[in-house]
C-alpha cells in the first residue's frame, strides 16, 4: 500500500532508531522558521514524517501493547521478585531511573515535535492560506496525530509539558522548556483544536489510503476519546505532599465532557461509514494478511511496514521457538514470542456462547518444528492477531517487524464509548438517547453472540439503573478489547482500578490456594458472581506428542498449517468427567493452577508478587496493601490507589534544572 511504501521510505531518511526506515520524508525537525512550504509533494512528504513517529517500538510498535499495558483482570504479566525494581511498570513498580519510561516518553515528544513543526510550516503557505481543500485535510491529519501523542502522554503522564508551536530553533533554553500543563487543560485545548479542523476533513472512504489515513471519522472519534479522558477520574498528585501517592479525583465539570464525548461519538455513528458487519475474528484475521477494510470495524489502523516496522502478531498469539535460527518440518512462519499474555482466569468471565472466547484465549503454543504444547501457566496467548495468521510468511528465520496494521480506533470503541457517555450524561439509558445508547451496545453484543434473542434478553436485564448499565459496557469492553492497551484506563476512568486490581489478586491467590489447601472463596465469588471452587482444576486434551489434525478451518482456528491440541468436552471452562471413566482413551491429562508453594504453604512469588506496587502477598500468610508507599492491611471498603501514573525520567528532571518535579512517591 503506498503509505505503507512512503513511510518505510522516510524513517530510512530520518534514521530512527526505533523504527527501522523513512524513505524520502524530510524530517520537519531540520526546517527552520522562516522556511516556507511551496509543494504539494513537499508537503505530501512532510506529513509523513509525522504519521512515521506513530511506528516506533518505543511507542504503537510494541511498548504500548506489552511494557506499559498495565496488568489486570484481562492483561497481565507475571513477576517473580519481591523487591522494588526500576522498571517493573506493569506492577505498578518503577522509578524515574526506569530505562523504557525515558525511550517511550522520548517518542511521544518526538510525535509532538514533528507534528508542531508540519502545523507551523503549513500554516505560513501560501497554498495552504488559499484555502486548498487537499491541504486543509492534510492539517486535519497532523493536528489529530499531535492529539493522539499528548493523550498517550496525558494518560501515562497526568500533567505534562505542553504547547503546540515547535521548539526546535529556540532562541533560548527557557523557550525550550515547555511548561507543565493540568491535564484538563491539555485535553481541552486538543477538543477545540481538532473540532476547528473536523469539518474540512474527508471521510476514510474518500481517501486513497482509507483508514490508513487520519480521516473526519478519526478526527470525531479522538475528540469523543479525549472527552471521555477528560472526565473521568484521574490519580491527582498532592503536590504538598511529595511522598503521597495522590488521590483519584475528576474535575468539577466532568459532564461536559461527557456530553462532548457523546456527540461527537454520535457523529461517527449517525455518518453511517462503519458497520460490525465482519466477524469479530476476522476483523484481525484481515489485518494478519494485511487486508484493509474501509467500511467496516477500523477506523485508523497504524500502517507498519512488512519486514520494515511494528510487532504486532510477534509479541501476540502463539509462542513459537527458533532452532539454530529458524524453524522447520510444518512451521514455515518464523519465531513469535507470544508474550504479550491475557490472565489465565481471564476466560472464565466470558459467556460460554460468546465467539470471542474461544478465538482470543490461546491455549497452547508451538516448538519449532510446529508440534502444540499445552500453555498451562499463569498467563495464557493473546490470539488476537499473529504471525501464525498468515498465509503467506515472512520467513522461518523472520521475528518481528511484522507490518502488521493496529487498529488504533476501531468503531466498536466508538459504539461504547457513546453508550458509556450516555449513561453519564443521563444518568441511565431512559432518557432522550437511552434507546441508541442500547442499541450501540446491542451492535458490539450481537457480533459476539449467535442468539439475538440472548443478547435481547441481556440488554433488557442490564437496562434498568445506571449502574447496571455501566458495568455492562465496562464487561463488554472487557472481553472486546484484550491487549489492545484499553482496560486498565476503562477502569481509571471510571475509578474502579483499585477495586479490580485488589480482585484481580485475591482471585489468582485464592485459586492457588484452592488447588492445593482450602480456602474461603466466598468473597471472591459474590464480586464475580462466579463460583472459582468449580473450575476445573484438570483439563484432558489429545495429544502431547504431535497434535491433532488441523481442522482446515479459519472459523476454528486461523492457522491451516499446523497441528492443534483438542480439549475433551470443553474442559478448560467446566469441570467435565474423566474421559476415562467412561471408556474413551488416547487423552492425556493435565494439572492446571499449580501455584502453590509447598514449602511455605502458600500460593508461589509469582501469585504474591505481581501486583507489587499495589498489593502483594507475604510467606507468613500476610496479604497487604500499599498506600504512600507503606504496606496496610487490605480494606475493600477503603483501598489506596493504584499508582498507575508514570515518573518523569530523571532526564527530563535534569534538563529542566529542577523545574520538572516528580510527585506520586516518586
Amino acid at each position: 500500500m503506498k503509505i505503507k511504501n512512503l513511510l518505510y521510505s522516510g524513517l530510512l531518511l530520518a534514521g530512527l532508531t526505533s523504527c527501522s526506515d523513512f524513505l524520502d520524508v524530510d524530517a520537519p525537525s531540520k526546517y527552520e522558521n522562516d522556511y516556507v512550504f511551496n509543494d504539494k509533494t513537499e508537503i505530501n512528504r512532510a506529513l509523513n514524517g509525522v504519521y512515521a513517529q506513530l511506528l516506533s517500538g518505543d511507542t504503537y510498535g510494541g511498548a504500548y501493547l506489552s511494557t506499559f499495558c498495565y496488568n489486570s483482570d484481562v492483561d497481565m504479566a507475571v513477576y517473580t521478585n519481591d523487591v522494588a525494581t526500576n522498571n517493573s511498570y506493569r506492577r505498578f513498580d518503577c522509578t524515574p531511573l526506569g530505562g523504557e519510561i525515558e525511550k517511550a516518553w522520548n517518542a511521544a515528544y518526538k510525535g509532538v515535535e514533528y507534528a508542531n513543526n508540519f502545523i507551523y510550516q503549513l500554516e505560513q503557505s501560501d497554498l495552504y492560506k488559499a484555502g486548498d481543500e487537499e491541504l486543509n485535510q492534510m492539517m486535519g491529519e497532523a493536528k489529530v496525530l499531535r492529539a493522539v501523542f499528548y493523550h498517550d502522554l496525558v494518560v501515562m503522564f497526568g500533567d505534562v509539558p505542553f504547547a503546540l508551536s515547535p521548539v526546535a530553533g529556540a532562541e533560548s533554553n527557557e523557550a525550550m522548556l515547555l511548561p507543565v500543563t493540568d491535564r484538563e487543560k491539555v485535553q481541552q485545548t486538543l477538543i477545540d483544536d481538532l473540532k476547528q479542523a473536523a469539518p474540512t476533513m474527508k471521510f476514510a472512504s474518500d481517501l486513497g489510503d482509507g483508514v490508513e489515513r487520519v480521516s473526519k471519522e478519526f478526527c470525531w472519534a479522538m475528540i469523543s476519546r479525549l472527552a471521555l479522558t477528560a472526565g473521568g477520574y484521574s490519580l491527582r498528585p498532592d503536590t504538598g505532599n511529595p511522598k503521597s501517592y495522590g488521590s483519584m479525583q475528576r474535575p468539577a465539570n466532568y459532564k461536559a465532557f461527557y456530553e462532548t464525548a457523546l456527540q461527537y461519538a454520535d457523529s461517527v455513528i449517525s455518518c453511517g461509514k462503519h458497520a460490525l458487519n465482519l466477524p469479530y475474528r476476522q476483523v484481525f484475521i484481515n489485518e494478519c494478511n494485511y487486508v484493509v477494510v474501509n467500511n467496516d470495524d477500523p477506523i485508523f489502523e497504524i500502517p507498519f511496514g512488512k519486514n520494515s516496522t511494528g510487532n504486532i502478531g510477534y509479541i501476540h498469539g502463539p509462542s513459537s521457538d527458533l532452532y539454530e535460527g529458524n524453524t522447520m518440518g510444518t512451521n514455515i512462519w518464523g519465531e513469535c514470542k507470544g508474550n504479550a499474555r491475557l490472565s489465565a482466569l481471564y476466560r472464565y468471565f466470558f459467556d460460554e456462547d460468546d465467539l470471542r472466547r474461544d478465538y482470543v484465549n490461546g491455549l497452547w503454543y508451538y516448538t519449532y518444528e510446529g508440534v502444540p504444547k499445552l500453555r498451562n501457566d499463569r498467563t495464557v496467548h493473546n490470539n488476537k492477531w499473529s504471525k501464525l495468521w498468515a498465509t503467506t510468511t515472512l520467513g522461518t528465520n523472520s521475528q518481528g517487524n511484522t507490518g502488521i496494521n493496529y487498529p488504533l480506533m476501531r468503531y466498536a470503541d466508538v459504539l461504547l464509548m457513546y453508550a458509556e457517555a450516555v449513561n453519564e450524561v443521563e444518568n441511565g439509558v431512559g432518557g432522550a438517547h437511552g434507546a441508541k445508547a442500547i442499541d450501540a451496545l446491542r451492535q458490539v453484543r450481537s457480533r459476539a453472540f449467535a442468539d439475538a434473542g440472548k443478547v435481547e434478553e441481556y440488554l433488557q436485564s442490564v437496562s434498568g439503573s445506571k449502574e447496571s448499565f455501566l458495568k455492562a459496557v465496562l464487561d463488554e469492553r472487557k472481553f472486546e478489547f484484550a491487549g489492545e492497551n484499553m482496560r486498565w484506563r476503562d477502569l481509571v476512568r471510571n475509578n474502579l482500578y483499585s477495586e479490580e486490581v485488589y480482585w484481580s489478586f485475591m482471585r489468582y491467590y485464592g485459586v492457588a490456594m484452592n488447588g492445593e489447601s482450602s480456602m474461603d472463596m466466598e468473597q471472591i465469588r459474590q464480586h464475580d458472581g462466579l463460583d472459582w471452587e468449580q473450575i476445573p482444576y484438570s483439563v484432558y486434551y489429545k495429544d502431547s506428542k504431535t497434535g491433532v489434525a488441523n481442522p482446515g478451518n479459519t472459523s476454528i482456528y486461523p492457522n491451516l498449517g499446523m497441528n492443534v491440541l483438542e480439549f475433551y468436552k470443553n474442559c478448560l471452562y467446566d469441570k467435565k468427567d474423566d474421559p476415562n471413566m467412561v471408556g474413551e482413551t488416547g487423552w492425556e491429562k493435565a494439572d492446571l493452577y499449580g501455584w502453590f508453594n509447598g514449602e511455605t504453604g502458600y500460593p508461589e512469588d509469582r501469585m504474591l508478587y505481581s501486583f507489587f506496587g499495589f498489593i502483594r502477598g507475604y510467606d507468613n500468610g500476610d496479604i497487604k496493601v500499599i498506600r504512600d508507599g507503606a504496606a496496610e492491611t487490605p480494606n475493600v471498603d477503603n483501598l489506596p490507589p493504584v499508582r498507575y501514573i508514570l515518573p518523569f525520567p530523571n532526564n527530563a528532571i535534569q534538563r529542566s534544572a529542577g523545574v520538572y518535579k516528580n510527585y506520586y512517591g516518586y
